[in-house]
């Protein structure tokens, strides 16, 4: 028998994935046929997950949250997780998903509890995902806590969804300015610098600037264009450093106006990320460590390690945040409620979700900003080479007169 890795239409015209195991090909396209799909593309499952990789197979934040939901809400009703994963596996639009997902299968078949076998794949399960996952085995409280790592997931998707779609606009808007610039300084202008020399006399300042801007952008443009894309390659790997990561992320936060609303994202991730470690039992200072690893930011990891020193030596983990300085108040007081009520990872939750709020606010502010700031640059832009080319023009003009 051989496992081959289909992609399907059912009858309402959607697409599936999934594996099937016959002996021949034709044999596996009658089964899934047999389903009443129609079968576009089948593969043997080691030639698939091959060829995935070769263009660089990964799996989308969306289809990663859609999988811990359906492994949360399965076995929040009471099915073996050996069945729980067995559906996912046949239910997943992934190919690359749903071939893991059968390795994962296996080793939890073979005795391996769900997070380990997880944890063999760290390419696509994070270390904060599968320590949570572990957490809520070792408590017994296994769909409780998948569902509140859904939630995250799914928040952090959504999130995202959010800024692409907020960004689409400004982007192009900025895409098709630069694209007039390039065109104005490169094309029409230096058509236009033998008709400006033609008509004698001094030239304007504005006209001046102007030609000797296209000028040097005719003369030295690929030059220019080369230095352009060596500073960005050296910057990436300078930023791939220890160090350079450090600069970069301290500069984000210390940007105008972008800088409070990334602030606030990093400690809502970080707040939502550590009440959930909490609420699966994981052990505070494994919580502490894994969170601020999770905020994607060097400056509130190292502060988050030291908070966590900190709490080791047998300090409140509200008094360390405070001394931390880069921790909101908001912060700090609700941990504190929270150490004092016993009821952490609630606290943490409503901090979460209150920046959650102030940030899309600020991320609404940020773009309604943004966008009349490009069309009043681009519009001066232009005002200035008309400028430039009509007064030179005029003063002719007045020569003949």
């Amino acid at each position: 028998m051989k496992t081959f890795a289909y992609t399907a239409l059912d009858a309402a015209g959607r697409k599936k994935s999934g594996f099937v195991d016959a002996e021949t090909k034709q044999t596996a396209i009658a089964k899934v046929a047999s389903e009443g799909k129609f079968v576009v593309d089948i593969q043997e499952a080691e030639e698939k997950v091959a060829t995935k990789a070769v263009v660089g197979g990964k799996i989308s934040r969306s289809d990663l949250a859609l999988f811990t939901r359906r492994l949360a809400d399965l076995s929040a009703a009471g099915l073996p997780l050996d069945r729980v994963l067995k559906v996912i596996s046949e239910q997943s639009e992934s190919p690359l998903l749903a071939h893991i997902v059968e390795s994962v299968l296996e080793n939890v078949r073979g005795g391996m509890p769900v997070s380990e076998a997880l944890a063999q794949h760290p390419k696509y399960f994070p270390e904060v995902y599968t320590q949570t996952l572990r957490a809520g085995e070792a408590s017994g409280q296994f769909p409780e806590v998948a569902g509140r790592l859904a939630d995250f997931q799914q928040m952090e998707v959504t999130r995202r969804s959010q800024i692409a779609s907020a960004m689409v606009y400004p982007i192009v808007l900025t895409v098709v300015a630069v694209g007039v610039v390039v065109f104005l300084l490169t094309f029409v202008v230096p058509r236009l610098s033998g008709v400006f020399r033609d008509l004698g006399g001094d030239l304007p300042a504005t006209t001046r600037i102007l030609l000797a801007t296209t000028d040097f952008l005719t003369s030295n443009g690929l030059t220019l264009l080369a230095g352009i894309i060596v500073t960005v390659l050296a910057l990436r790997a300078w930023f791939a450093t220890p160090g350079g990561a450090l600069f970069r992320d301290m500069t984000v936060l210390r940007a105008p106006l972008l800088g409070k609303i990334v602030e606030k994202a990093v400690v809502s991730r970080y707040s939502r990320v550590l009440g959930m470690l909490v609420y699966g039992g994981v052990p505070i200072l494994e919580s502490l460590n894994l969170a601020g690893l999770s905020t994607g930011n060097r400056v509130f990891a190292q502060h988050s390690e030291k908070v966590r020193e900190d709490v080791r030596e047998g300090r409140s983990i509200a008094d360390s945040m405070r001394d931390a300085s880069c921790f909101p108040p908001v912060l700090t007081h609700m941990v504190a409620i929270g150490e004092e009520t016993g009821d952490l990872p609630k606290m943490l939750s409503r901090v979460s979700d209150s920046l959650d709020f102030e940030v899309d606010n600020g991320i609404r502010r940020l773009m309604s900003l943004f966008e009349p700031a490009i069309v009043i640059v681009m519009g001066s832009f232009v005002g200035f080479v008309v400028l430039s080319v009509l007064l030179p023009i005029y003063q002719a003009q007045n020569l003949v007169k």
